[in-house]
């Protein structure tokens, strides 16, 4: 139906679903600042003054370690996208900023994957695709292998009481469903994201063992950015913790808050509520925690996704499909 139309009508139809992004991402933007029912925004504001966080000295440190945390991955994208074509640091910035604000209203981010790949013509977008799962695996296992290493620590060092049955139930429904998964591999019955395991599988042992490692690499510098800027946040919000305690916690806030599938809009709810649970071991009152975790938000979606919105305004389609 869409090829159907006249041209003039698909530019109209091409402008409003542009504009219903923009919209859409500032709406959830405004929503979660000014309609936020578990901080009241102006106590956030007043909160972060009393601690002297609006300090130039201190928003410039922030600022920089938001864009070095956004860099990484721009840089990650450009280096995994090299395989299909060589990208300028600002046609990555582009699809990377434009992509998130693409995805911040959709579970999971997963408009992300669209978003990427209509930047390329039709033959390549399976591959981007692949490309951008592979991407988000890569920071997922880097935030589980150092999620399951904290998990630890906190069990260690925190007395944390486990409802025993409950936890029996869990392991032996992970144990169900990683057999499935076993045998699904070996049947080459089952997907993810809509693609058949055996053709990922492939796809990524043809990718090589230095990419894969350098792409990982990439993933562990930008974990290790954000979470070093939760830990200084925290700090300026006066939380007394030393480095490696804070980072027991923060390592595993993130893997918990990870496995929840969620909007992007609403992670600062789920992370707040892990955060507020875990923080609470380590006798850090909710007030600095939350602050802390929509500061987070507000300084590495939000304000990206603003800048992304130029992007998203600006895009247009590939030429062969103009």
């Amino acid at each position: 139906m869409y090829s159907n139309l006249p041209y003039k009508t698909k530019q109209f139809f091409f402008v409003l679903i542009k504009l219903s992004i923009v919209v859409g991402a500032f709406y959830f933007i405004y929503q979660k600042l000014l309609k936020n029912d578990s901080l009241d925004f102006n106590r956030f504001l007043s909160f972060l003054s009393e601690n002297e966080l609006f300090l130039a000295k201190n928003i410039i440190f922030l600022l920089i370690l938001t864009i070095l945390n956004w860099f990484f991955e721009i840089i990650k994208w450009r280096f995994l996208v090299s395989k299909i074509k060589r990208l300028s640091v600002l046609e990555a910035t582009e699809q990377s900023l434009g992509a998130l604000t693409a995805s911040l209203f959709t579970p999971n981010r997963i408009g992300e994957y669209g978003a990427k790949a209509i930047y390329y013509s039709k033959p390549h977008r399976k591959r981007i695709l692949l490309l951008n799962l592979i991407s988000n695996m890569m920071q997922m296992s880097i935030t589980v292998i150092l999620g399951v290493i904290g998990a630890v620590f906190l069990f260690q060092n925190y007395k944390i009481e486990l409802d025993y049955f409950r936890l029996s139930r869990g392991l032996i429904v992970v144990f169900i469903i990683a057999s499935l998964t076993f045998f699904g591999v070996k049947q080459n019955k089952y997907s993810i994201k809509g693609f058949p395991i055996e053709k990922i599988r492939d796809f990524v042992f043809n990718l090589g063992a230095s990419y894969l490692i350098f792409g990982l690499f990439l993933s562990l510098v930008r974990y290790a950015i954000f979470s070093f800027q939760f830990y200084v946040i925290l700090s300026l919000l006066g939380v007394d913790l030393g480095y490696f305690d804070a980072m027991i916690i923060i390592t595993s806030m993130y893997l918990l808050a990870s496995i929840i599938p969620t909007i992007s809009i609403f992670d600062v709810v789920i992370k707040g509520s892990v955060a507020i649970y875990l923080f609470d071991l380590a006798g850090v009152a909710e007030l600095p925690v939350l602050s802390c975790v929509l500061l987070m938000w507000l300084l590495n979606f939000a304000i990206p996704s603003i800048f992304g919105s130029y992007y998203v305004l600006n895009f247009n389609l590939p030429k062969t499909e103009n």
